[in-house]
């Protein structure tokens, strides 16, 4: 046990007087300034991010899109086959229009 404690005061020792030395060297190769490192493609940074949150607020749209299923929000349609003048009917058969009403759109209409 006390070889043990012995070594790891030994180890701690080297590696904090060794640090200053560390710290003096380079990291990694130096090639110079080139377009990544402040060239004039600097600003592709930028533009980038601006593409990359574009496309992540698209995927959201699209996702809810999907998620809320054909028809939320838009109106209804008439089922095919129906005209105008039997929409008229309808209504003037449920009471929503009176008997004036319904003739003067069923002129309008043309028929």
């Amino acid at each position: 046990m006390i070889r043990f404690i012995h070594c790891l005061i030994c180890t701690g020792g080297a590696l904090l007087f060794s640090a200053p030395a560390l710290a003096q060297q380079p990291q990694g190769p130096s090639y110079g300034p080139h377009m990544w490192n402040g060239g004039s493609w600097m600003f592709f940074g930028p533009l980038m991010m601006i593409v990359f949150i574009a496309a992540i607020v698209a995927v959201v749209v699209l996702v809810v899109r999907w998620l809320g299923g054909p028809g939320h929000g838009a109106a209804p349609h008439p089922p095919p086959g129906r005209t105008p003048l039997d929409i008229l009917k309808e209504r003037f058969a449920r009471g929503e229009i009176d008997k004036e009403e319904f003739e003067e759109r069923r002129r309008t209409l043309g028929d």
